[in-house]
């Protein structure tokens, strides 16, 4: 299955990009909106450093950049 979320996307990117992306990442209970590491972290590094599910993470992203895609 092919990933929508880039590898090497930024979850500052993802956020700036996708604003409703915001409210899956308070969810997940992470502070990355604000955090001076966002910039720098991409979701894999964000999921492991959480110690949160990295694929649930990444759907719960892409259901929040779909809804988007459709608006």
């Amino acid at each position: 299955m092919k990933r929508k979320l880039d590898d090497d996307a930024t979850m500052d990117g993802i956020m700036r990009e996708t604003p409703a992306a915001i409210r899956v990442v308070l969810q997940h209970g992470m502070l990355c909106v604000g955090c001076p590491i966002a910039p720098f972290h991409t979701v894999s590094d964000a999921a492991r450093e959480h110690e949160l599910d990295e694929d649930q993470l990444r759907r719960d992203l892409e259901v929040a950049i779909d809804a988007r895609r459709v608006d």
